[in-house]
């Protein structure tokens, strides 16, 4: 199903970690509540459910995203305003919250995104993580025209920006968490 580095790495992988100074529940309700994400997300500027129970695994989340020009600024990434759909894979209250992206058809991707909740000393530690192990609908599309060495690079740069996003997401949901 479309283009891996090979049978065991994923095309893109990135985690990133926070301690919060909160209780796993406190930080699971604000993290599962998707609708809210345009507090944290560089891209995601919110959204609604569409389908299922809210929160819980099976259900769809339909996102209004936004991206600078200058993101990956060579490369045909979508830019301006778009939507996704993905649907929640994984929702266990309290420890581990995962969304897989839908392509244009509605079917789950290998493209996953999620926050893993652990308890720390007085707080909790928040992990942020992203793994793509097969070329989204998306990541076909943008590198069809691309010959090997830009396709590297588009890889290396948008890695990147994936890791980047990472760690702003996670600052800014500190910041809406301990403020409450």
């Amino acid at each position: 199903m479309g283009e891996t580095t090979n049978e065991n790495k994923p095309l893109f992988r990135a985690e990133a970690e926070i301690d919060i100074s909160a209780t796993p529940q406190e930080i699971y309700s604000v993290i599962s509540d998707l609708p809210r994400s345009g507090e944290w997300s560089p891209e995601c500027q919110g959204g609604e459910w569409v389908t299922g129970e809210p929160a819980t695994a099976g259900a769809v989340f339909r996102g209004e995203n936004r991206r600078d020009p200058d993101v990956v600024a060579w490369a045909p990434v979508v830019r301006g305003v778009w939507t996704t759909y993905s649907e929640v894979v994984t929702a266990e209250p309290d420890r581990t919250f995962r969304w897989a992206m839908h392509d244009s058809a509605g079917r789950k991707q290998h493209s996953v995104w999620g926050f893993d909740i652990r308890e720390a000393d007085g707080s909790s530690v928040l992990v942020h993580h992203f793994r793509m192990d097969a070329a989204t609908e998306g990541i076909v599309g943008i590198t069809s025209e691309m010959d090997e060495t830009q396709k590297a690079r588009f890889f290396e740069e948008w890695g990147d920006k994936i890791a980047g996003d990472l760690a702003v997401t996670l600052e800014r949901i500190k910041v809406v968490i301990e403020k409450q």
